[in-house]
């Protein structure tokens, strides 16, 4: 065992601990995968990352450093709040980049770029494959969500590495109100988000009398908020029963939304109400139809840790 440097960042916030934390040991070298499960498990953050070295390959293709990510429960090729928080903690301990302005971070799903859009880091989205979710799967997850098929606007299973089945409903009250029963998410082994359009939640009808007081005080957290997509993250497979703020299923939600005409071609979403914390994350596509998913980072612990 010896001392690493380590930091914990708030990710997706610009004001510290109403975002998404994330652990960063930011020198990975020799630790076996069990000793990175066993810290990612021990820290209970919903995700903590390993600063390498890049591979020969990575290297030569550009890359300034080599990140592996953990759940508390799961190695992931791919997340985005790890991506935008190690970057940050990364060039906060010195890092250089190779070329000023950008990174590339190489990861699970192989290199990921980064840029500085409108004064914040941004990650590429990687490419999302995605189709028509299983009717059974679907059913299923609805009533373990406690929804009506006639809530659902639209439905489509997501893959940018993460995998998650994505969902848009009709009222941003109704998302907010949402009890999920987690254990039934784990046995159906899904990952779920679920978004709904600001413009179409604004005084929203609850369909069940006993979402209405949960709806009504999470709804006056958000008062006048200035983002366009209110989204939450349910990830029981993995260990966590609501992610405050995600990175991966934003960038996999705004890649279909966009696609399919529900969202802009510039929008911005807000995650974590109902957990207290004030998320937002900066979605835009640019002239090649590169989605890219921005946020702000703010340091709250810097040190060392004995792995």
């Amino acid at each position: 065992m010896q001392n690493r440097a380590f930091q914990q960042v708030d990710v997706f916030t610009d004001t510290a601990f109403l975002g998404n934390p994330l652990a960063v040991v930011l020198d990975g070298t020799d630790l076996s995968d069990a000793q990175m499960q066993s810290f990612a498990a021990w820290t209970q953050l919903s995700e903590t990352t390993f600063v390498l070295p890049p591979t020969s390959e990575g290297a030569a293709n550009g890359a300034d450093y080599r990140v592996r990510i953990f759940t508390p429960g799961a190695e992931l090729p791919f997340a985005g709040h790890p991506t935008l928080g190690t970057a940050h903690a990364w060039l906060a301990a010195g890092g250089q980049p190779r070329q000023s302005g950008q990174l590339v971070q190489e990861c699970g799903v192989g290199l990921v770029s980064l840029k500085s859009v409108d004064g914040r880091w941004a990650f590429a989205a990687p490419p999302l494959q995605r189709q028509t979710p299983e009717p059974a799967l679907l059913a299923d997850v609805l009533v373990a969500l406690g929804l009506q098929a006639d809530e659902v606007l639209a439905a489509q299973d997501l893959n940018n590495g993460p995998h998650w089945l994505g969902l848009l409903i009709a009222s941003v009250d109704s998302l907010l109100a949402l009890e999920p029963d987690h254990a039934a998410l784990k046995r159906l082994n899904t990952k779920v988000g679920v978004a709904a359009k600001r413009e179409s939640g604004a005084g929203g009808l609850i369909r069940r009398a006993n979402r209405e007081a949960r709806a009504f005080a999470a709804s006056k957290r958000i008062s006048n908020d200035p983002t366009d997509l209110e989204v939450r993250a349910f990830a029981a497979p993995v260990g966590i029963t609501e992610d405050p703020v995600t990175g991966s299923l934003n960038a996999s939600l705004a890649q279909w939304l966009m696609a399919e005409g529900h969202m802009p071609a510039h929008y911005s979403a807000r995650q974590g109400t109902v957990l207290g914390r004030a998320g937002q994350v900066f979605l835009s596509k640019d002239g090649q139809g590169q989605v890219w998913v921005g946020g702000d980072v703010v340091g709250c612990i810097q040190g060392s840790v004995r792995l």
